[in-house]
């Protein structure tokens, strides 16, 4: 009695587990492209037919096609060879602010039969934005007496790209070196 028991649970969680391995394979896979912003359009970010797995022939017999979950196309679908290519030119600052990710969610449809697949296009912050500081000018009064080399405290620029490194660096917990692309110059002019 309780051998036959114990088969009907064993059988009954092979079922379960057959059915869990072909809901698995059926339901949708996630794709992640990464890019950096302000990419020219036409510019390739990965083949969606090559990385789902799917034949030049299945592309257009199957209807492959994107949608975009956001309000804008920022991205195309090239039907000759399944290519992912930006539509715009993405400013990442505008699209996202200051967060320390931006995610571009897209959903890819194939019919006979239908599937979805979620794909994320996660876009790289550049160094496109110079700092910035409050005022144009400042003025500092030095003594005639003050040795060379001395210090003056001047107030801290602000630059959208570090902002969003330091975002980012936070939100991982890691450690980083910031590089400045270009160095950034302050003229001392002398007035008597």
């Amino acid at each position: 009695m309780r051998t036959q028991l114990q088969r009907r649970i064993l059988l009954w969680r092979a079922l379960w587990l057959l059915c869990f391995a072909v809901l698995w394979r059926d339901t949708e896979a996630q794709l992640r492209y990464t890019i950096p912003e302000e990419l020219k359009e036409g510019s390739v970010v990965g083949n969606v037919a090559k990385d789902l797995g799917l034949d030049l022939s299945e592309i257009s017999n199957r209807k492959l096609r994107i949608a975009s979950d956001s309000g804008k196309q920022y991205f195309s679908l090239n039907l000759r060879n399944g290519e992912l290519l930006v539509n715009d030119i993405i400013n990442r600052e505008t699209l996202c602010g200051q967060s320390a990710s931006c995610l571009l969610p897209l959903q890819v449809i194939i019919e006979d039969p239908l599937q979805f697949y979620r794909v994320e296009v996660d876009i790289q912050d550049i160094n496109d934005n110079s700092p910035s500081f409050l005022s144009d000018t400042k003025n500092i009064d030095v003594s005639e007496a003050t040795l060379t080399g001395a210090r003056f405290h001047l107030e801290p620029a602000q630059d959208a790209d570090i902002i969003c490194l330091l975002n980012k660096m936070n939100s991982q917990m890691n450690t980083e070196t910031l590089i400045l692309g270009t160095p950034h110059t302050m003229t001392v002019t002398i007035s008597e």
